[in-house]
């Protein structure tokens, strides 16, 4: 018997076990959303299609399989374009399935119709259109492989409306296993470690795709037996845990003047292990052009004149760093090199200085600090962009990967509340916290709704300084005034209230410990309004060069 391609559709998700869909339906796409009603993925339906984007990209990051976002034709499908681009920046998997006019219809001026294949095809890692409903399964088994391919990224399929609603003789494909990457060979592992051991300094510099569970584990072996320092990239915060802290010396991205940044530029031989250049471009971290570098990846490194490495070792970076850990017999670092790591210690330690605070506002480190001793190592913390995701990777410690996530490729406002839906319902057992400041909060505020209805665990801090701070402080070190950048009042309390959630304000420390005592008492989504104190961020300007300015 055949069946209708929206079944064929959601008989592929369900075979690649899809956990959920996000989106919103449209009369393009919508035979599909009917099917869902009676079986496959839970359906999570959004306020925005491109909110549902961020979900589905967030789902990819938790987890490392694609995320599925569906929406109709036109907006629908446009609307998907910001949390697509994000998704294929920062290497998080998505399958993206888009409504599209009927076949008839594409090369006619009408409504809804454009060329979507064409519109994604540069933000994404695959993008098609399909013209046979036949194709449906083998399109939907191709397009989720590329996307959880190194590097990940997205796909993105356009399904017109008759070949949803068209007539299908085949069955779904079930998935296919995913290639086996091997390690690097001998010659090269044994070249590695002797480069180690004639090194006064190597570091590990590690990113994103070091954040693996396998890679993370593999990277903690290594550390554990040779007691080689750490910086992590802010996508690859986690990585080193609690109890290999002392081989920890910060994190790097945006603005070089952290610890992290000292230690690449004193280190002789720097091992970078899945770290993407978007993540930091290497002109900030080796500016004078002298760094000498092998990367462990699964991908070759994009070369430009700050990042050419001596060595490449391509391949699984688990099975690589296990084999070079298996090929150190014994290893020490000199004490030159722990006394110059001592005082690394001392100045990420000491990096905590701050200005009196202003009556009735809260300074960024003490949010840090009342958040660090509330969060627990198993509770995941999403990060917006602004100022305070800058206090944040430079000064929130975390000890398991991927349970703090910051948008560093696209550097995307809004990310931070539909990162927390995902998580909550990865994470379903857990507390889950968001943070972003007033003004990237109302780029995807509408989904507290979504966040009430699903009952979920989150508490999400507002740092309200009623401004795109981050943009102010940069304009202000540039030209010496701010433009565009301040905005209206909005009572986030009684915004919260009128959305079902519990809404507080915090406007001291002892104020904000109480209001988190509060929202994790509570079951739902809590929002916390913090009146925040930025006068210390000039000091996060200093030593910035000509072009890191964001």
């Amino acid at each position: 018997m055949s069946k209708k391609g929206s079944e064929i559709i959601v008989n592929s998700l369900e075979n690649h076990r899809v956990p959920f869909v996000f989106g919103i339906p449209g009369a393009k796409i919508d035979g599909v959303f009917d099917t869902l009603e009676d079986h496959g993925p839970q359906l999570i339906l959004t306020r925005h299609e491109q909110n549902a984007a961020f979900m589905a990209q967030a789902i990819g990051r938790l987890t490392g399989e694609p995320g599925v976002v569906i929406a109709t034709s036109g907006p629908g499908a446009s609307n998907l374009a910001t949390g697509l681009v994000t998704a294929t920046a920062e290497g998080d998997p998505i399958l993206a399935l888009a409504g599209q006019v009927k076949r008839s219809d594409l090369s006619k001026l009408t409504h809804q119709s454009m060329d979507n294949a064409a519109l994604f095809a540069p933000i994404t890692k695959y993008s098609s259109e399909i013209q046979d409903s036949e194709t449906l399964s083998e399109s939907i088994a191709n397009a989720f492989r590329i996307a959880k391919t190194a590097k990940k990224g997205a796909s993105f399929l356009s399904i017109p409306q008759d070949v949803t609603d068209g007539d299908v003789e085949g069955e779904a494909i079930k998935p296919l296993s995913t290639p086996v990457l091997g390690t690097a060979d001998d010659e090269d592992i044994a070249d590695l470690v002797k480069r180690i051991q004639e090194a006064k300094l190597p570091t590990l510099l590690v990113g994103m795709r070091a954040s693996g569970e396998n890679e993370t584990q593999a990277i903690r072996k290594l550390v554990e037996k040779t007691g080689l320092p750490v910086v992590e990239t802010f996508q690859g915060a986690g990585i080193i845990s609690r109890e290999l802290e002392e081989h920890f010396f910060g994190r790097v991205g945006l603005f070089r003047n952290q610890p992290g940044d000292m230690l690449l530029k004193r280190s002789d031989l720097i091992l970078a292990i899945g770290y993407d250049p978007i993540e930091y471009e290497a002109r900030n971290w080796n500016a004078e052009k002298d760094a000498r570098v092998v990367v462990i990846d699964e991908v070759p490194m994009e070369i430009d004149q700050y990042m050419q490495p001596e060595a490449e070792l391509i391949g699984s970076i688990a099975k690589t760093i296990e084999k070079l850990s298996n090929s150190i017999e014994v290893y020490q670092l000199s004490t030159d090199a722990n006394q110059y790591l001592a005082t690394l210690q001392e100045t990420l330690a000491n990096g905590k200085q701050k200005s009196k605070t202003a009556d009735g506002r809260v300074h960024p480190l003490e949010v840090i600090e009342t958040l660090q001793k509330n969060v627990t190592d198993e509770m995941t913390v999403t990060v917006d962009v602004g100022s305070h995701y800058i206090w944040m990777a430079r000064h929130f410690r975390s000890y398991e990967p991927r349970h703090l996530l910051f948008s560093n490729g696209m550097q995307t406002l809004g990310v931070a509340l539909p990162w927390a839906i995902s998580a909550a319902l990865v994470r379903p057992e857990t507390q889950i916290f968001s943070i972003s400041g007033d003004g990237g909060f109302l780029f995807s505020a509408q989904e507290l709704e979504t966040a009430v209805r699903l009952k979920q665990k989150i508490i999400h801090l507002i740092w309200n300084d009623g401004s795109y701070n981050m943009v102010e402080f940069q304009e202000e070190m540039k030209y010496g005034r701010s433009s565009g950048v301040h905005f209206g009042p909005v009572d986030f309390v009684k915004y919260a209230e009128a959305f079902g959630a519990k809404g507080l304000r915090a406007t001291n420390q002892t104020e904000l410990e109480a209001a988190i005592q509060a929202g994790l008492a509570t079951e739902g989504p809590v929002i916390i309004d913090i009146p925040i104190d930025y006068s210390d961020n000039k000091e996060l300007g200093k030593t910035i060069l000509p072009d890191q300015f964001y």
